[in-house]
């Protein structure tokens, strides 16, 4: 007698969940979903990439996935993000407002979503070495200092000692944050909002948000003490500058925001610049051949001057084409940020509804076949022409492209182009002869990053 009760019961249950898993009509394919986890299955959390790439091959390169109860489309190849970044860019604008890292970033400047509120904040982004005796090394931490140190002293007008408590513990709940940000519990709360206030391990991220906004408040409070209105020493005197200008309520300038906006400075200044640097010397350590012609146009150009600066770069043409191939090839957030569609519209003659998810593939970009010379390998000739001059292909999007490209682009290349030129101009990067073979193979997090390594650092005889 129960069996004939609950039985309708339970065929209503998969009816429910049969319909909550179609996909709208004329929406994009992919594989069969299954109930509750939806394609979840489909993916490994430790290579999604390559399941992305197999999915492609099967379904084309725009296609859809459920991630739980949610479908997302992942578009492939540089068409279809053209489409979708730059020719349909405000429909493709929105950020979605429903996953574990933006919860954890509320008040955010990359995961706000479309709206003045966004569109506000950008034009503030627009304002003004270890062992060296042929010993080997892990860059694990050297890189990430020196990105960190140099963009806090364009936030915050100093430099900190490695050693320093403030600083050690900035680095230290970012890289927390960015392994739970991708990792098996993010996705559990992203597909599970019933388990969202039980304490589970996706907790600790609240917690260290809360850490990193108290030490950042802090020094907000130091500013505030010292600042001269119109006489901003740093991006944070800019701020506090507009922020006592603007006396609307309507305005999106406020201290919440003003913490968020520089923990977002902080974590994309840091993390990306410096998975790019532990990349790009993996490569260099292991392609000594390259290494030393770059050092050669750097000595060439650089001749007795103290100091490179950005505009040495014109002069520089395999440099230069160098650090973008280190960019190409570290692919450091492979799925960009994800985007969501503003309206109802078109993709590749697929129906996208408004709130659709969208996660690029930036791997399929920047190794798509006939968009390179050299797709799978670390060739600098892949932004040289036959004359030697620097050329960037279209399909060089490792910032994605259309209104929501990141802001600190600029920044980054800047960034990159300097410590690379100093530091290959002082010493000579060696791999180990008892490293054995190099591993390319990335670790996913947040963002990409290459396997553990040692290198040899030796100073240069000739500078």
């Amino acid at each position: 007698m129960f069996v004939y009760l609950i039985l309708p019961w339970i065929c209503i249950f998969f009816f429910i969940l049969f319909l909550k898993f179609r996909r709208p009509k004329n929406f994009p394919p992919g594989p069969t979903p299954l109930p509750i986890l939806g394609n979840l299955l489909n993916l490994s959390a430790h290579d999604p990439m390559r399941d992305l790439e197999r999915l492609s091959k099967s379904y084309g390169n725009v296609y859809s996935l459920f991630l739980g109860p949610k479908p997302v489309v992942v578009i492939n190849g540089v068409q279809a993000l053209k489409e979708a970044m730059l020719t349909k860019g405000d429909d493709f604008a929105g950020r979605p407002q429903d996953i574990y890292a933006t919860h954890l970033t509320a008040n955010g400047l990359v995961l706000a979503d479309y709206g003045p509120t966004w569109k506000e904040q950008p034009s503030l982004h627009i304002g003004n070495t270890g062992k060296s005796d042929g010993s080997t090394m892990n860059p694990k931490f050297l890189f990430p200092n020196v990105a960190s140190n140099i963009i806090s002293l364009i936030v915050f007008g100093e430099r900190y000692d490695c050693e320093d408590r403030f600083f050690k513990e900035v680095l230290r709940c970012f890289r927390e944050n960015s392994k739970l940000t991708n990792g098996p519990w993010a996705i559990l709360y992203d597909s599970t909002p019933i388990i969202r206030n039980l304490p589970l391990p996706f907790m600790k991220g609240f917690k260290n948000m809360e850490t990193l906004k108290k030490l950042v408040t802090g020094v907000i409070t130091e500013h505030r003490e010292t600042i001269v209105p119109g006489q901003p020493r740093d991006i944070l005197d800019s701020y506090l500058d507009e922020l006592d200008k603007s006396d609307s309520k309507d305005s999106s300038f406020n201290e919440d925001r003003l913490v968020m906006f520089i923990l977002d400075l902080l974590f994309a200044g840091t993390d990306t610049s410096a998975n790019t640097m532990l990349s790009g010397f993996l490569y260099l350590t292991t392609f000594p051949q390259i290494q030393e012609q770059c050092q050669q146009e750097i000595d060439q150009v650089l001749g007795n001057k103290d100091h490179a600066s950005y505009d040495d770069r014109h002069n520089m043409p395999y440099t230069l084409a160098l650090i973008h191939e280190m960019q190409r090839k570290a692919n450091t957030v492979p799925f960009s940020v994800y985007h969501v569609a503003t309206k109802d519209t078109q993709l590749m003659g697929y129906s996208l509804p408004k709130g659709t998810i969208v996660i690029p593939n930036m791997k399929s970009v920047l190794n798509e076949e006939g968009q390179w010379k050299f797709p799978h390998e670390f060739n600098p000739e892949n932004f040289l022409n036959d004359e030697g001059e620097f050329v960037k292909p279209e399909a060089f999007m490792p910032f994605c492209a259309g209104p929501r490209m990141c802001p600190g682009e600029r920044l980054a290349q800047m960034k990159l182009f300097l410590i690379t030129v100093t530091l290959l101009r002082k010493f000579k990067f060696i791999w180990p002869e008892d490293a054995g073979e190099p591993d390319y193979s990335p670790v996913m997090g947040v963002t990409l990053s290459p396997q553990p390594y040692r290198m040899k650092i030796q100073l240069r005889t000739t500078q």
